[in-house]
């Protein structure tokens, strides 16, 4: 009792599978096309490969009455289905070639249209298939597509046919897509094929490139000069940087508008050339209004913030780093965008979608340690940009270098150091490990420097002369920070350090060394015994005596 129990608690854990009836498999209709006279010879119309291949091989040999078999005409009155049929498979066959660039590899050749790719690749995997989409473009507004279905009148066994709907949208497709009027006059040996392509095709797209390219260049051209001519500065700097770009929008939308009103290419040249404009004219509009607001930022840099150096005030370093995470975030919502664009103009969106949708452990393992270095990075720069733990212009200490930092990018930070070195700083590693920043709360910089001197040495008279050569120093700022000090002493001598303040780290650093400077002019010319000495007592003779440190 218990076995039996058990077996129908693991039948039950079974998941149950949809029985896959004539509903799920194909459309049932009264009849195929029976205004249609039989074809020449039998039709493959089995799997949607064997249709499509018999499809492109009856149009290929101008058989357009058989290849109105592959249709649906039943909604056309049956008088018309022959001679409307015949035209309407010739004008799909111009659309198809000129617009449908058909993987091969991907159409099914199972009857029922199985997918048989996994899970990880498919989000269909294992599912049969009544309804398939060739292609979806787009034509006066609005989308078309191309599809296949699977039919099956009584009596006879299913077949894959084109769907009324495709037929409906054939002719508004024809007249956008399809043959040009030039081509009806252009001689047949234009018209032999080479490598895939009409030989007027070779001819035509050289042709297309000069000329976009030359509209790209008049463009630039006309811009340059108009900028020259503006008087206006922020209208001169606006133009001259947006000049390459819209020169870039230009070429490609005369090309563009070129395709869709005069020329139609074949498949494989509509499929390569159509994205690559769209890509172009987009990028070009992209990088016009980023060079635009680059400009813009930078003479606004220019105008309140001037040169970088710890000597502004700390809001005008804020500010000129609010403008590096404004261009950062100003470029992200750019690039977010232009992508965005592409993806619906291409109408990728489906497709990339669901291709996510199935590879989604895969590609987010994959993405997750391939950026993780990148994303990192430029998490960091804009947990930066928000926190400013570091502003441009700011001094820092960094690994013993004394630097400014001039510049904060996506991912990494450019300092210059003292000696007007670049170093060059992933910003995850920057934000991640300790760095003094002399400038974040006050630019002002005490700096110090000591001498070693004879225990013999007056103090006093060493604090009143340190006093008066800060006093004539203009850089030395703050009285009170003026300070002379002992703060060790030893065998060799005392350590006398000395104190004073400047108002920002690069005047300190050059305050410090004429101090020091002066000091040691100072005991030196004035008080020369005060230098360290060693002191050797013989005990023999019960004398001392004193003899100079080298």
């Amino acid at each position: 009792m218990a076995l039996r129990l058990l077996v129908l608690l693991l039948l039950m854990a079974l998941p149950v599978q949809a029985q896959d009836g004539p509903a799920t498999r194909w459309y049932e209709i009264e009849a195929v096309n029976p205004g249609l006279p039989a074809p020449e010879r039998p039709i493959d119309r089995s799997t949607p490969r064997d249709m499509l291949e018999s499809f492109e091989d009856l149009t290929g040999a101008e058989r357009f009455s058989d290849a109105a078999h592959m249709l649906d005409l039943s909604r056309l009155p049956e008088d018309r289905q022959a001679a409307d049929g015949a035209d309407l498979a010739r004008e799909l066959a111009g659309v198809m070639e000129r617009r449908v660039w058909i993987n091969w590899a991907s159409v099914s050749a199972r009857p029922d249209a199985l997918v048989e790719d996994s899970a990880q690749n498919h989000p269909q995997a294992g599912q049969v298939r009544r309804n398939i989409s060739i292609a979806l473009m787009e034509a006066r507004g609005r989308a078309y597509e191309i599809r296949i279905y699977r039919v099956k009148a009584e009596g006879e066994d299913p077949v894959w046919l084109f769907t009324p709907q495709t037929i409906d949208a054939i002719p508004v497709l024809d007249e956008v897509f399809g043959p040009r009027w030039f081509e009806e006059y252009l001689p047949s040996a234009l018209e032999q094929r080479v490598a895939g392509l009409r030989l007027w095709e070779w001819i035509g797209l050289p042709l297309i490139a000069l000329g976009a390219i030359a509209v790209g260049f008049l463009v630039h051209g006309i811009i340059m000069g108009i900028a020259n001519r503006v008087g206006w500065p922020p209208a001169r700097w606006l133009l001259d940087r947006a000049a390459v770009p819209l020169g870039i929008v230009a070429a490609a939308g005369a090309a563009q508008a070129l395709l869709a009103t005069t020329i139609s290419f074949s498949g494989p040249v509509s499929s390569l050339i159509t994205p690559a404009l769209i890509i172009a004219m987009v990028v070009g509009v992209a990088l016009a209004a980023l060079r635009g607001i680059d400009a813009v930022l930078d003479k606004i840099t220019e105008r309140y913030v001037g040169e970088i150096d710890d000597a502004q005030s700390k809001d005008e370093r804020q500010l000129y780093t609010s403008i590096y995470a404004a261009r950062r975030i100003v470029v992200l919502v750019t690039v977010a965008i232009a992508i965005g664009l592409v993806l619906a103009e291409l109408n990728l969106f489906a497709s990339l979608g669901l291709s996510l949708l199935a590879s989604a452990g895969v590609a987010t393992v994959v993405l997750g340690i391939a950026g993780q270095t990148v994303l990192g990075n430029i998490l960091a720069s804009l947990q930066i940009a928000i926190a400013k733990p570091v502003r441009i212009g700011d001094s820092v200490m960094y690994e013993g270098d004394w630097a400014y930092v001039e510049a904060i990018f996506y991912t990494y930070i450019r300092l210059r150091t003292w000696d007007e070195r670049r170093l060059i700083v992933p910003v995850k590693y920057f934000v991640s490990n300790p760095f003094e920043n002399w400038s974040m709360q006050d630019a002002r910089m005490v700096r110090t420097f000591t001498l070693v001197l004879d225990h013999m040495a007056d103090v006093d008279v060493l604090r009143e002369k340190f006093a008066e050569i800060a006093g004539n120093d203009d850089t030395v700022t703050g009285e009170d920070t003026v300070q002379t000090l002992v703060l060790g002493h030893g065998e060799a001598g005392m350590e006398v350090t000395f104190y004073a303040m400047a108002p920002d780290p690069s005047s300190a650093w050059a305050m410090h060394a004429r101090l020091r400077e002066a000091m040691i002019a100072f005991v030196r010319d004035e008080h020369p015994d005060w230098w360290p000495r060693e002191r050797v007592r013989d005990v023999g003779e019960g004398q001392a005596a004193t003899q100079a440190h080298d």
